[in-house]
């Protein structure tokens, strides 16, 4: 498949980007900071969101979705990403409702999905115990207790976790921590007797934190998969997702080149327009490329889960990787062209290498994912 976009996919892109650019308040980052109570993002914008029916992308039609493919996600996700929007979409839609879709019973999906469509419902996914992304390093465990189960750990860095209805968590039911065998996904209400919630706001102002579960009773009936056989769910969920935030670091990445690049033709020095000297020159041709490469990864791999490809895993280890890489040299190169002022908080670009640093450490960083492609090659 050509690595364009169809005319459906465009049209879909040029109203993603109109929504971004004059919906989204940008200073919205500046005026949460510091403040606790935060809802972690802004309602409106979300139920707007919900009406343009982003939401529902991925989903079968069968629960109120569109039936559309991670070709269409990747295209909003990318005009989110140009703008640094802040919104539970990774959490619900491709974390929490992928987990559902992946591996949920029929109950399930029809008491979940819908209301991930409509906007009624949020989601999240409490995997992470340690301080990078490890998803079989999990020791929360999950007793037997009768006909059910009682789930006792501690989890971090969980996105949205302060605004979530429900959550969909790892626990142990067998094995050691660090086995890919014996662990097992539950959903959990998130009002649930024993959950304790600890929220606040990431580097770059998105919503996370931590969550205690003690004796957290769940019944059979909120397994999601089969028990002891989580890690099936979750290899394919953390591909498909790595490629979806991938694809919002791409949007973050060109949107930082955008913005100084245009700087560059204003900016006078020595009596020229910066964007004039050699250096800076060859360094926005550098970046250049590096940010049109990303974007034919990040749209490949989009297509090969669509289409169901054996490479697909391989391709969205590559993206992250690149997507991790480039979104951090796009962020240093911005403030180092704009000179002094681009550390300053009079303009945005600062906010761009706040995002790539979380987002690096989000599903994993370059190194991991270099890590998984060379297992996955037999080195």
């Amino acid at each position: 498949m050509a690595l364009v976009l169809t005319e459906e996919q465009e049209l879909l892109r040029d109203s993603a980007r109109d929504f971004v650019t004059n919906q989204w308040d940008f200073d919205w980052l500046r005026k949460v900071r510091g403040d606790s109570d935060t809802a972690g993002y802004d309602p409106d914008i979300y139920k707007q969101i919900v009406e343009l029916g982003w939401t529902a992308i991925p989903f079968s039609e069968e629960v109120g979705g569109l039936d559309l493919g991670y070709a269409e996600l990747g295209v909003v996700l990318e005009e989110m990403g140009r703008k640094l929007m802040v919104t539970p979409y990774l959490s619900t839609v491709v974390l929490g409702g992928g987990a559902i879709a992946l591996g949920g019973t029929a109950d399930q999906k029809a008491a979940v999905l819908p209301g991930v469509c409509d906007g009624s419902l949020l989601l999240t996914l409490a995997y992470q115990e340690t301080s990078r992304h490890d998803p079989y390093a999990v020791s929360t465990a999950a007793t037997v207790d009768g006909d059910g189960y009682r789930i006792s750990g501690r989890k971090t860095l969980v996105l949205d976790v302060q605004s979530a209805n429900k959550l969909v968590v790892a626990a142990r039911t067998g094995g050691n921590a660090g086995d890919r065998d014996g662990l097992t996904l539950f959903l959990l209400d998130a009002g649930a007797d024993g959950l304790k919630v600890s929220g606040g706001l990431l580097l770059d102002s998105r919503s996370g934190g931590h969550l205690t579960l003690e004796n957290v009773a769940a019944s059979a009936a909120d397994v999601v998969g089969e028990v002891n056989a989580g890690a099936d769910i979750l290899d394919e969920l953390f591909s498909r997702a790595a490629v979806a935030a991938s694809a919002e670091m791409l949007g973050g990445a060109q949107d930082a080149f955008d913005r100084t690049v245009e700087y560059l033709k204003e900016r006078e020095q020595f009596g020229a327009k910066i964007g004039s000297f050699q250096g800076l020159k060859h360094r926005a041709a550098r970046w250049f490329c590096e940010v049109e490469l990303l974007r034919s990864i990040v749209m490949d791999a989009l297509r090969a889960i669509d289409e169901g490809r054996e490479d697909a895993r391989e391709l969205a280890c590559v993206c992250k990787a690149r997507a991790s890489d480039v979104y951090q040299m796009s962020g240093q190169e911005g403030i180092q062209m704009h000179g002094g002022i681009g550390m300053t908080d009079e303009f945005d670009i600062g906010f761009y290498l706040k995002r790539a640093r979380v987002s690096e450490l989000l599903l994993g960083d370059s190194a991991y994912h270099r890590n998984q492609f060379a297992e996955m090659r037999g080195f």
